[in-house]
């Protein structure tokens, strides 16, 4: 009977060994990719709020809101991960703030 025990005893540490080491690299590889949904989420808003604020330091400068994403890059120095992003920027009139859609690429 203590042969039982002790040959259950000899299984079971290795075994627990196993699951414990099983259940910290499932929560690393879990984490990082929250981390990394999280990044770009914050590229994302970044981007836009950079576009934003050079549109309204436009206005504020010039009187009207740029007329095209080009401008916006080229004279208030606004920079875009063209690789990474696809902005969409669509101006209606000099007077109204234009619509500017920031959108992640799929790899």
């Amino acid at each position: 009977m203590g042969r039982r025990i002790a040959r259950w005893g000899g299984l079971l540490k290795p075994l627990c060994s196993v699951l414990a080491a099983g259940a910290v690299l499932a929560f690393f590889v879990t984490a990082v990719g929250s981390l990394q949904s999280g990044q770009s989420a914050e590229g994302l808003r970044q981007l836009e709020e950079a576009l934003r604020k050079g549109c309204v330091t436009c206005y504020a400068t010039e009187g009207a809101y740029p007329t095209s994403l080009k401008y916006l890059e080229e004279r208030y120095g606004v920079q875009i991960d063209r690789e990474r992003y696809d902005v969409h920027y669509t101006a209606f009139a000099e007077n109204l703030m234009p619509d500017i859609t920031v959108l992640e690429k799929t790899p």
